[in-house]
């Protein structure tokens, strides 16, 4: 059996996890200076949600360090950053229902017009228009992982035709050489990807060209998985509308353009902070600790930036 050293992020996720499993110990650190005396010796971190690349760098204070345990779905923050013989381990699962909700309710508020009639609320103007719907239409999703699943299953009620596109085709999943012929027949496209080095830069100029007009970008991914300057063009000129929770850079300037352009609903990175999280995330946690400590493989390890 391992030595279990734990290092989680906050008192409020070491209360969530108690019990520990047998024999371990734990102690809180955000991955900011000095390490504690009691976490002295950590095999397993888990680091505070949505750090950046440069929390990666705080493994240099833990030579014992087995395991890292994120609780974000995306792992490019700690992807080739680690030493070797650290297992790398993703919060795969923890945020399906609420990222997949956040693409779901962007794209019913785009089809029916919402953020137009809240500006015009706030005017005291009663803005009269027929809207879009959602049924009827074809959203293609980019990235047919738990997330992309779960945004599956929320559309398919709302009789929308979905087509699944994945790295790799497999049933009822089109693989990323089709995504070209694809774009053109979509009414919107969401993007649900990882951030590596294969999707980094994947919506770009051509990408968005082969996007029918009036089309919705909806970007539930990592914000370089954007050519920010490519998306911008398409929604100055008109031609596409885009939903996005995520941005490059990040957070997004004030002075920067597409704060004001037509088109665009813009959220803060919010998709997976809900207040269910953290006891889905402890639940995860607990499950990887007792694995740990028992000697069992881990679930969600990362491979390939995956």
């Amino acid at each position: 059996m391992p030595d279990l050293h734990a290092l989680l992020p906050s008192a409020g996720m070491l209360r969530r996890i108690e019990p520990l499993p047998s024999g371990a110990v734990a102690a809180v650190w955000d991955g900011n200076g000095a390490v504690p005396d009691a976490g002295s010796g950590a095999t397993f971190w888990v680091p505070p949600f949505l750090a950046g690349p440069a929390i990666s760098q705080a493994v240099t204070s833990l030579p014992e360090l087995a395991v890292v345990q994120l609780m974000t779905a995306g792992a490019d923050a700690f992807v080739g950053r680690l030493p070797g013989g650290v297992t790398l381990c993703d919060a795969r699962g923890v945020h399906t229902s609420a990222t997949s909700e956040w693409a779901a309710a962007v794209l019913l508020a785009a089809a029916r017009e919402l953020p137009g009639f809240v500006l015009a609320q706030q005017r005291r103007e009663w803005a009269f228009h027929v809207t879009g719907e959602l049924a009827g239409t074809r959203v293609l999703v980019v990235g047919a992982g738990a997330i992309g699943e779960g945004l599956r299953a929320r559309l398919l009620p709302f009789d929308v035709e979905v087509t699944m596109v994945a790295r790799r085709a497999r049933d009822g999943v089109h693989s990323m050489d089709d995504l070209p012929d694809l774009l053109p027949g979509a009414d919107a496209v969401v993007v649900i990807v990882p951030l590596t080095d294969a999707t980094r830069g994947l919506v770009d100029a051509a990408f968005l060209r082969r996007m029918k007009d009036g089309a919705l970008l909806v970007n539930a991914a990592r914000g370089p998985v954007v050519d920010t300057d490519a998306l911008l063009a398409e929604l100055q000129n008109g031609r596409l509308r885009a939903a996005l929770d995520v941005t490059d850079p990040e957070p997004l300037p004030a002075d920067h353009p597409l704060w004001l352009v037509d088109g665009l609903l813009l959220t803060p990175h919010v998709a997976g902070s809900v207040r269910g999280f953290p006891d889905r995330a402890a639940a995860l946690i607990t499950a990887q600790l007792r694995r740990f400590a028992a000697g069992e493989p881990l679930e969600n390890v990362v491979s390939d930036g995956y």
